[in-house]
């Protein structure tokens, strides 16, 4: 993983590091960071924090996916609608059968070309091929998987087939409920750039395993929260 430069900053890097990681890991605002700070006698603006998180998150994120183990090959992939800036976007998502984000994309159409940069993106990036990639009826699924020569692997299904991408949609839901809306379709990409990485760390899904197992897999996220912040 890559070190992180804090050095000419005015606060320590353990605060700094702190703020990030409550705008990502809580449906939280800067606001709320600010007053979570000033409770434990750090008086810090809310630029500050503004600029921590757009400067510092991306790194995190990265060094955080850098260390993740390998996604599944089974996909889901969903598309909603969002409002960002007054405007009608479409946030195209994908995840794993294990929830794993693997990519978010803010984009201005619903179409063939919309899901066919989401795919390549994400068979960039992952560098697998995927054994199935379970999606809705959207026709522009279809015309992409023939592009891409996924058709024997497309698994087109209602919403019941595809309910590991529409619940993974929630969580983004509640935090634009929370930023009274993302303000621009840049600032909407950059925030859920950095989110996705930060989410899948935590993501520990306590109702499925034991009080034990929980314990453990706590630990281990921390160990790769504290690896993923090094400062330099």
């Amino acid at each position: 993983m890559d070190p992180i430069n804090f050095k000419r900053h005015r606060f320590p890097a353990a605060v700094i590091v702190q703020a990030v990681r409550w705008y990502f890991r809580f449906t939280l605002s800067i606001r709320d960071v600010e007053e979570l700070m000033a409770e434990r006698g750090v008086e810090v603006s809310r630029e500050a924090i503004r600029c921590w998180v757009i400067k510092f998150g991306p790194l995190i994120a990265a060094n955080l996916r850098r260390n993740r183990p390998s996604p599944t090959g089974r996909w889901h992939l969903d598309e909603v609608v969002v409002k960002v800036g007054g405007r009608r976007l479409y946030l195209w998502r994908a995840v794993d059968d294990e929830g794993e984000v693997l990519d978010v994309l803010v984009q201005k159409r619903r179409n063939k070309h919309a899901a066919l940069k989401l795919l390549r993106r994400l068979l960039r990036s992952t560098g697998l091929h995927p054994e199935a990639v379970v999606t809705d009826k959207l026709a522009s699924y279809r015309a992409t998987m023939k592009v891409l020569n996924l058709q024997g692997r497309h698994r087109p299904g209602g919403m019941r087939e595809n309910n590991r991408a529409e619940n993974s949609h929630l969580v983004i839901r509640r935090r634009e409920r929370e930023q009274q809306k993302f303000k621009s379709q840049g600032s909407a990409q950059r925030f859920l750039s950095s989110h996705g990485p930060i989410y899948n760390a935590f993501n520990l899904q306590p109702h499925l395993i034991s009080r034990a197992g929980l314990r453990t897999l706590r630990g281990q996220a921390n160990d790769a929260w504290a690896a993923a912040t090094r400062a330099a």
